[in-house]
């Protein structure tokens, strides 16, 4: 093939996107505007760096995660290839040692001769030139970017996303820490820090009333339900932490289960940092750090990298665009990643897989229709189905399957049940479709 794809954005979905035409035959033009113009979140110039959590979620059948990574390893993803030759002990979930991860990617696609990769930012669509075009410049699009979508597609809609702390592994006092995960189930990958009810009470109220970032006047704060930052979920009430990312349940010290429990997963193979899973946070860094402190294992922590929000834009989705992430108006034009609403490292990558392979369907003249009972056409689905005055990010999740048509009360079951069925029509689909082979 000598048609030519630009993808704007070498994120997730961007170089998922890129791989995938690229093995198929297709020229790939793929510009990104980092190191000469970074975001306020990034630090690299690595493609597909992860700039919140380290981890990619469950990778039990038993969980939407889990059943989106294998529909996508049916598909060769790359991004899912690469996240498991760089994995961090994470229990059952799958986590990540971040730049050894970015750096298998860009050092794959870096391979391809059919890959041009060009560093510079793109400030207007109209004057690229090409047979297809994906933009997956993701929820840090840039200022000139966003200025340019907002007056040619209408208004954008935005949400603010919260990062988490992560501190030094040598700063931390184990003696109020210990290495297991929830119910024994799989390795002791989690180090857990102990907390009594008097040391979480301290905790809570420094919580509740600590300085947080302000927003700028013309600024309307909507956060992602699945992201909220530490001291919002706290002023819903205690219970809301000790019930969420605070909760002990599944754990014991001592042989006792302990009053409440926060879990730090590794930044790194090496074990040398550590993530406090579920603090993403706006608190002022000052505040952070006497708050934070004020759990025992951490009393003394260093921190690498203090938690921070930042602005996540996304088009409307339901408006703008068809089927497959086309655009209505432009079947050679293509939207990918959280730019679209998709939410997750996952969900996002899975839209670029998803963009690249319906225009590789489309030089072969064949009609890309994923299964309807798969995670991938759900993913596609979302935004053709919802309210296009109120169109919110989402995270795939079984909601979005069609029913079993039979009757299974136990909930673990009934979703392994979703997962079977959609891998063997994934896998049948595959079967039937010479592009893949």
């Amino acid at each position: 093939m000598n048609k030519k794809v630009v993808i704007v954005g070498s994120g997730l979905a961007g170089s998922e996107a890129a791989y995938q035409l690229s093995i198929h035959g297709l020229h790939v033009e793929l510009i990104e505007m980092r190191p000469f113009n970074q975001t306020e979140a990034h630090k690299t110039a690595y493609f597909a760096e992860l700039v919140c959590s380290n981890s990619f979620k469950s990778s039990l059948l038993t969980t939407s995660s889990g059943l989106l990574k294998e529909e996508m390893k049916l598909l060769n993803s790359i991004i899912i290839k690469k996240a498991y030759e760089n994995a961090v002990p994470a229990g059952q979930s799958l986590a990540v040692d971040r730049l050894n991860f970015s750096k298998s990617v860009t050092h794959e696609l870096e391979q391809f001769k059919n890959i041009n990769i060009i560093r510079r930012e793109v400030s207007t669509l109209d004057n690229l030139t090409f047979d297809y075009l994906i933009v997956a410049t993701g929820p840090l699009t840039s200022k000139k970017l966003s200025k340019y979508l907002q007056a040619t597609y209408g208004e954008n809609l935005y949400f603010y996303d919260a990062i988490a702390p992560i501190v030094s592994a040598d700063s931390i006092d184990y003696s109020y820490a210990f290495f297991e995960s929830r119910y024994d189930k799989g390795e002791a990958d989690y180090l857990n820090c102990v907390i009594n009810k008097e040391d979480f009470d301290s905790f809570y109220n420094a919580l509740i009333s600590a300085e947080t970032v302000k927003y700028k006047e013309f600024e309307n704060p909507r956060h992602f339900e699945d992201c909220l930052p530490i001291e919002e979920l706290a002023k819903r009430g205690k219970d809301t932490l000790l019930f969420g990312p605070f909760k002990p349940v599944g754990l014991k010290f001592n042989g006792k289960r302990p009053y409440a429990v926060l879990q730090l997963r590794k930044e790194n193979a090496f074990g040398s940092s550590y993530n406090l899973v579920g603090c993403q946070t706006k608190m002022i860094y000052s505040e952070q750090k006497k708050v934070f402190s004020l759990i025992p294992a951490l009393k003394n922590a260093e921190y690498l990298r203090l938690g921070s929000m930042h602005r996540n834009t996304y088009i409307n989705s339901p408006h703008l665009l068809d089927k497959n992430f086309s655009a209505k108006n432009n079947p050679k034009l293509y939207f990918a990643g959280q730019l679209t609403g998709v939410e997750g490292y996952i969900p996002s990558t899975a839209s670029g897989l998803i963009a690249a392979y319906d225009i590789i369907f489309k030089e072969n003249n064949i009609s890309f229709n994923l299964p309807v009972d798969t995670a991938l056409y759900a993913i596609s689905n979302y935004h053709l189905t919802y309210n296009k005055k109120n169109f919110v990010p989402s995270n795939f999740h079984f909601d979005m399957l069609p029913p079993l048509g039979v009757h299974e009360r136990n909930k673990r079951k009934r979703k392994l049940l979703y997962s079977e069925r959609a891998l063997k029509s994934l896998s049948s689909f595959i079967k039937e479709m010479a592009i893949f082979a």
